[in-house]
């Protein structure tokens, strides 16, 4: 009897509680655990779309940082490749200049005069070509390289070895490091007396 009436007590007495606690307007209990994990979740996904947004902004930054970096790559390609098709114009003037001088073997005066005029020509319009980036491609004495050199022909060689570039019919030049023309060269095989040599098939 005794325990039954202690029950109602302590039921009233929460009874009581509660309803203070409703008329005060305080949350109950079960309120304050579930208001808990409602916030707890509205912070994670807070987290959750921070972190999504941050790796966004990260993408964005490395995206325009390649393509700044491309634009610089493409001013300096227009500057140094700019002059291409006026370098490939120049070449044969180059070429008539050397063939001049090459077959002026006349010893009179006038042709010595013709010489001495085509060799200063000839080393101005060098001086030019340098100061812009244009320069010769090494063929004879060097190992035949199909990226440089185009070969028109090929001789057996005893004192040569295998895929060397024994002599060049046209020079090749590059822009600023970049082929513009490649040396036309005649390319030494093997001769019967040295199968043992290997005979580059690119060549």
């Amino acid at each position: 009897m005794a325990n039954e009436q202690a029950n109602e007590q302590t039921n009233e007495e929460t009874t009581s509680n509660e309803d203070r606690a409703v008329e005060s307007g305080e949350p109950l209990a079960g309120e304050v655990d579930s208001r808990h994990a409602e916030l707890t979740l509205l912070l994670e996904d807070a987290r959750a779309k921070a972190d999504e947004h941050w790796n966004q902004v990260l993408r964005a930054n490395a995206e325009l940082e390649n393509m700044r970096r491309r634009a610089r790559q493409d001013v300096e390609n227009a500057h140094k490749f700019a002059l291409e098709r006026f370098a490939l114009e120049l070449l044969p003037v180059k070429d008539s200049l050397e063939m001049g001088l090459t077959v002026a073997n006349d010893d009179s005066e006038a042709a010595k005069h013709l010489r001495e005029g085509t060799e200063l020509t000839l080393k101005m319009l060098n001086a030019a070509m340098e100061k812009f980036g244009i320069t010769e491609v090494a063929a004879v004495g060097q190992t035949f390289n199909p990226e440089l050199h185009q070969a028109v022909a090929m001789q057996e060689s005893a004192e040569h070895p295998a895929n060397t570039v024994m002599a060049m019919m046209q020079k090749g030049y590059r822009l600023n490091e970049r082929l513009i023309r490649p040396a036309m060269v005649v390319v030494s095989k093997a001769t019967a007396e040295r199968p043992d040599v290997h005979i580059d098939e690119q060549a």
